[in-house]
């Protein structure tokens, strides 16, 4: 008799697991015709990648235990405190099948497979934005050259290992490692939201200007917002109010060098409207910023050279520390430096720049028409179109215009050159490099956009030393190169990777937040595309990206 119910058991196990397989099947040969579940009308991302995937599955449930859908429940939720939309990965669904899994109420084979596939699609959804971003960067750039490739050729292998891995979240977190940028970045965002869900801080109201020093009803105003961001103690406040005194001018220097301003204590309208940014506004930068670290995380190394444009500075980070770090002048706007990764492969010293045909012609044209002199005082060789020298006296300038332009403009090595001493290559389609600039002036203001494209920064010779001092470079040898006048090439050891980025948030190793001012009028468009409905842009192997069905080949060049 026992025998008999034992097998009567394993028959009905036998006949539920079948049925439960042809649900399956009945609802992914449905996949492709209308790309959304029978009965609950959820649109998928990928009909086709969920057809091989349980074709693959040969249409064996995916999801086996309630465990599972358990960790993926969390993740969905947790993936807010990234900056992301939960709602992009079915959470209202997810939930209720959760609860279904984990409930008394048995579910019929048809509402089953439909869970299977629900589970299965939200985790690809969630897998992908983690990965790449939920805003596909060619959109807004169609040159970005940074990594966007699986670190497989088998999306479908890499969920049904995650599915199958003892713990679904932490598989995905080896799978999608942060690295400690990313993390502060989050940290940063949680600590501002927490402001923002306080009330925020105080609003600063307009009037005079202040100096260290003045009285002024605001001071104790002011001393409030400090407190709300950290960059004053809240035991700090003064003994008089109305006193403008050292410790509010401490804290209001720091405000000041979190956000682009000149540290220099003085609350102007600049300090005033920074001030008054309401917390949520920051929480919005954070969030879009976040999205951009996405978008590079697999082409941040151990070593590397970080330019943040909207922030006017360059970095050397090694082994996860900052080693080094200075001001930068970048492209105005009508001239944006673009954004870009490649490699620096060496230095030149003393040398010579050949002027774009762009600045040559918009720039220097009118300057040469204007001054017979531009040539002697500017240190400037005149060539034409096979590279021979030509003397610009026997040129009738009146005629040449950007239309007709058949000559070459080359500075020589020299205090005026516009590459100042020592520029460092890292050879790229725009011809944008790092170099040093005679125009040192400029780093002194707070918006440092000066330049034609190219990234000039404050203390060359200090990142030289950093890039060849392992070789046996000192700042005494570079002044003995230097003194001879000639150009000079040395190459690096070891190309070091150079990653030209856009931040206009940033959480810095110490653990404060700086804030910088969108000067490219960038962040809007990724604003817009944190809100749109999810949208699905598998990057595949050989640079190809396959969108809504469709699939287009990108450049591999740079942006």
């Amino acid at each position: 008799m026992v025998a008999v119910l034992a097998v009567t058991v394993i028959s009905a196990a036998a006949m539920a697991q079948s049925d439960l397989g042809e649900a399956l099947r009945l609802e992914v040969e449905n996949l492709r015709v209308d790309g959304r579940l029978e009965s609950t009308g959820v649109d998928v991302s990928s009909p086709g990648f969920l057809t091989e995937f349980y074709e693959r599955q040969r249409f064996e449930p995916a999801w086996t235990a309630p465990q599972q859908a358990v960790e993926l429940l969390a993740m969905i939720d947790a993936s807010a405190a990234d900056g992301l939309d939960p709602t992009d990965y079915h959470r209202t669904a997810v939930a209720r099948g959760v609860e279904a899994l984990t409930g008394s109420s048995a579910l019929s084979p048809a509402e089953r497979a439909e869970l299977d596939i629900l589970l299965t699609d939200a985790l690809a959804r969630l897998a992908y934005h983690q990965r790449f971003g939920k805003i596909n960067p060619y959109t807004l750039d169609p040159q970005w050259n940074f990594n966007r490739r699986l670190a497989t050729a088998d999306p479908v292998a890499e969920i049904r290992d995650a599915i199958a891995a003892p713990s679904l979240r932490r598989h995905m977190e080896e799978l999608i490692p942060r690295g400690w940028f990313y993390r502060n970045m989050r940290d940063a965002l949680a600590g501002y939201r927490s402001i923002a869900a306080a009330g925020g801080w105080p609003s600063v109201p307009e009037g005079p200007t202040l100096r260290p020093g003045a009285l002024d009803p605001r001071v104790e105003v002011i001393a409030r917002r400090l407190v709300a961001t950290g960059d004053l103690a809240d035991t700090a406040a003064p003994a008089s109010p109305d006193v403008y005194g050292p410790e509010i001018e401490r804290g209001v220097r720091r405000f000041q060098a979190r956000h682009g301003l000149d540290p220099d204590g003085i609350v102007g309208a600049g300090t005033l409207r920074e001030m008054n940014v309401p917390a949520e506004r920051r929480v919005r930068q954070l969030e879009v910023n976040l999205e951009r670290a996405r978008w590079v995380l697999d082409d941040i190394s151990e070593y590397f050279i970080l330019v943040n444009i909207a922030g006017f500075r360059v970095y050397v980070i090694r082994d996860r520390e900052l080693i080094w770090e200075t001001r930068a002048q970048v492209g105005r706007p009508y001239r944006k430096s673009p954004i870009f990764r490649d490699e620096m492969k060496y230095l030149v010293f003393n040398p010579t720049w050949t002027v774009p045909y762009s600045i040559a012609t918009r720039d220097l044209l009118p300057q040469i028409q204007q001054d017979s002199g531009f040539f002697d005082q500017r240190g400037f060789d005149l060539r034409n179109r096979n590279g021979e020298p030509v003397q610009p006296s026997s040129v009738d300038w009146s005629q040449v215009s950007p239309g007709r332009f058949p000559y070459t403009l080359v500075q020589r090595p020299g205090p005026a050159n516009a590459m100042g001493r020592v520029k460092f290559m890292f050879p790229n389609q725009y011809a944008v490099y790092l170099h040093d600039t005679p125009s040192r002036y400029l780093f002194d203001r707070a918006d440092r956009t000066f330049s034609s494209g190219c990234i000039r920064i404050e203390n060359p010779f200090e990142l030289a030393e950093v890039l060849l001092g392992p070789d046996g470079w000192t700042q005494e040898r570079f002044e003995g190169v230097l003194a001879t006048g000639q150009e000079r090439t040395v190459f690096l050891s070891k190309p070091v990777p150079v990653l030209l980025l856009y931040w206009t948030a940033q959480a810095n190793l110490d653990g404060t937040v700086s804030f910088f001012p969108d000067v490219y009028d960038r962040d809007a468009a990724i604003e817009k595309g944190l809100d749109a409905p999810f949208s699905l842009d598998l990057p595949e192997p050989g640079g190809l990206s396959r969108r809504a069905g469709s699939v287009t080949r990108r450049s591999a060049a740079g942006s």
